[in-house]
């Protein structure tokens, strides 16, 4: 089957390591399931593991893919949770359990026509869903529905900044805060961005770093040390920063005095359970949201999604398309 593999590793050139190739179709086995890929979404944890952070060497190579959508041995349509762990170990919480790992950490991913996955990772695709929604939604909405709803606790009536409006998360988190009857404000660099973040109701977007016209309740923090400063100083006292994610760097300036001298809390977040996702699908179901898609791609023109990614010129999620099986030359 064709699927698309990290086999090397390189912070200044990360897509000199992403090859396509053809590899065995994953057998059978106890307690696992092979779904045939649909719709898969590219994510910055795709390309972090192609740069080296967070992801060693000695697991490459590896098929890419952290989201997929498509069917069962059955023919059922299902959505893939992406965390494969043990609650039991986490204390019942999943992404608490010590070996955890996210789809094409330590198992091939779903950049590639089939996927293996323990069973219980199986979610039933609701028929409001098409493949390529619901594709977009494991990784990015899951873990923006975690740090909004699980971690924050949010309230109608709260004020939220959302930094860094353009991303898969952040994007997923200005729609799931203004439906959830929050007062949502935004930041990105891109004018383009803060219309299009204004568009799906946020109250205001600024560009990174401009004051806001009030202290929010909560910011919705995956940028790191270029907003950093920007978020401690939007926090009201007593306000929540959730963090999920530091992709301009992971080492800002901590500013402790105003952190205990405000009682602002930090709070980290990774991902989402199980149960959390299909609480995040009948969010959706009440509410009619559906995620941003920028665009589609086939599974062969992957390095150009990559190479948008990398440029920041996607606003919300890529889907990656793996060749169907009746298509004219798929592997099988």
């Amino acid at each position: 089957m064709l699927a698309a593999i990290a086999i090397s590793q390189s912070a200044t050139d990360p897509l000199s390591g992403l090859v396509l190739g053809d590899i065995l179709k994953p057998e059978p086995r106890p307690g696992w399931s092979t779904v045939r890929v649909v719709s898969s979404s590219l994510n910055m944890h795709d390309l972090w593991t192609l740069r080296g952070v967070g992801h060693p060497p000695e697991r490459l190579p590896i098929v890419l893919g952290c989201d997929a959508a498509g069917y069962d041995e059955d023919g059922n349509e299902v959505l893939v949770h992406p965390v494969i762990a043990d609650p039991d170990a986490g204390l019942g919480d999943e992404t608490l359990d010590p070996g955890r790992a996210l789809l094409s950490e330590q198992h091939h991913g779903a950049f590639a026509e089939y996927l293996a996955v323990p069973t219980r990772n199986l979610i039933p695709k609701p028929s409001w869903l098409t493949f390529d929604e619901a594709a977009c939604l494991p990784v990015a909405w899951g873990t923006a529905y975690r740090m909004l709803f699980t971690r924050a606790g949010i309230r109608a009536g709260d004020r939220v900044l959302v930094q860094g409006a353009g991303g898969g998360v952040a994007s997923a988190a200005i729609k799931l805060a203004v439906a959830a009857g929050a007062v949502v404000y935004a930041t990105s660099r891109s004018e383009d961005k803060r219309r299009q973040a204004e568009s799906w109701g946020a109250r205001k977007a600024v560009p990174t770093g401009e004051r806001l016209p009030e202290r929010v309740d909560v910011v919705i923090e995956t940028v790191g040390e270029a907003t950093w400063s920007h978020s401690t100083k939007s926090l009201r006292p007593g306000g929540t920063i959730v963090v999920a994610g530091a992709t301009s760097g992971k080492n800002p300036p901590a500013d402790l005095g105003r952190i205990f001298y405000l009682q602002q809390r930090l709070l980290g977040s990774t991902g989402c359970t199980r149960s959390e996702l299909v609480s995040l699908l009948k969010l959706m179901d009440a509410t009619g949201l559906r995620p941003v898609i920028d665009r589609t791609l086939p599974l062969d023109e992957i390095h150009k999604g990559f190479q948008l990614m990398i440029d920041g010129r996607l606003t919300g999620k890529l889907v990656i398309h793996p060749p169907a099986p009746h298509e004219q030359g798929a592997p099988r």
